[in-house]
């Protein structure tokens, strides 16, 4: 069994990868950059979602030293609409160490690349095998489904316990070498083939092998953990506008969720508070505003990965005081038409999408 296994892997799923790759644009002129940025995009992001994010970053930032001397602002606004916008920070923060402290290069080790700020063993493996020919297995949210149903592995995906049984299932017929076609054939086995629903296990190459094909099972693996039900919370945000017709933006502090992103001011709804009162006092203890709330625009509903929110967005006027930056990173004062310039979390591009509908500022 074990001769057979490490044929099916080291030669019959190759074989089937040559065939039917998909011509992705980080296929082409592969460098370590380019392979890291794919794999940040990749990650909680489907291929077709992220192939124009791509293609616009590389225009832009072709290498570490492009990304490395942009500005934060404009780096958050290309990543726009991707989410897990943690990511796109971490790239710059690690572009600007690789050129500071490297010269801009890359370590060509997955053990060098795993020193670097913001790249964990997924990643180092990723770049280590596609950009170097490092021996090394990836082991990824498509890779694991492959592997829990070779193996009929009933353990919990996401535990450390199987997630081992699954990389040392993986090293064992990795063929020294050949990691780089190996690695994407696995990943593209599980995109195309391999999938959650509706496995094409006739088509398979690693059907001869395959645990769960053979019991008939595969679509019972990986294990399902059950999902917790999400907390909902509701969230007032302030239209606030001026007589020159601009609207007061804020800009999020690095360590909170969503940092670095622009929106229109706001905060959670405490217990026993209004909407219009819990705008109110947030835009006092953000900005230091006194302010009168006016009517309702629009509410946005969005879900996050750890809770469901409904963002309340109302008009606001300012009756005293001037903006200051006090629970937020940064403010401004900018025309309507010119707000999508920023880079805006899903729910408040949605407010913006409502805001240039409406057309006029309401009377209160």
């Amino acid at each position: 069994m074990a001769n057979l296994r490490a044929r099916v892997f080291q030669k019959d799923l190759p074989d089937w990868f040559t065939r039917h790759r998909r011509d992705l644009p980080w296929r082409h002129n592969r460098t370590a950059y380019r392979v890291w940025v794919s794999e940040l995009m990749l990650q909680q992001t489907r291929v077709d979602q992220a192939i124009g994010y791509y293609e616009r970053f590389m225009a832009r930032f072709p290498d570490v030293r492009a990304l490395a001397a942009a500005g934060r602002d404009e780096v958050m606004k290309l990543w726009e609409g991707l989410g897990y916008y943690s990511r796109a920070q971490r790239a710059h923060a690690t572009a600007r160490h690789l050129v500071e402290q490297r010269g801009g290069a890359f370590p060509d080790t997955y053990e060098g690349l795993l020193e670097l700020p913001g790249i964990g063993p997924y990643t180092a493996a990723a770049i280590a095998s596609l950009a170097f020919g490092r021996d090394h297995a990836v082991l990824d949210g498509n890779v694991i489904r492959v592997m829990s149903r070779v193996l009929a592995e009933e353990g919990a995906p996401n535990t450390p316990a199987v997630k081992r049984r699954l990389q040392e299932a993986l090293d064992a017929v990795l063929p020294r070498g050949k990691a780089a076609v190996f690695n994407e054939a696995m990943m593209e086995l599980g995109a195309l083939v391999c999938t959650p629903t509706k496995p094409q296990c006739l088509v398979c190459p690693l059907r001869k092998v395959c645990q769960a094909s053979a019991q008939g099972r595969a679509e019972d693996f990986p294990t399902r953990v059950p999902k917790k039900k999400l907390p909902h919370r509701d969230v007032g945000a302030g239209v606030i506008i001026n007589d020159r017709g601009e609207v007061l933006i804020a800009q999020r502090k690095e360590t909170s969720m969503l940092g670095g992103l622009w929106e229109f001011p706001g905060g959670g709804v405490e217990a026993g508070e209004t909407l219009p009162e819990c705008i109110a006092r947030e835009l006092h203890e953000e900005l230091g505003l006194r302010t009168k709330v006016g009517p309702h625009l629009v509410t946005v509903r969005h879900t996050f990965s750890h809770f469901r929110m409904d963002l309340h967005a109302y008009w606001v006027r300012v009756q005293r005081g001037k903006p200051k930056a006090l629970g937020c990173a940064d403010w401004a004062w900018v025309p309507v038409a010119r707000i999508g310039d920023h880079a805006l979390p899903r729910a408040d591009q949605k407010i913006l999408a409502a805001l240039l509908k409406h057309g006029e500022w309401p009377v209160f």
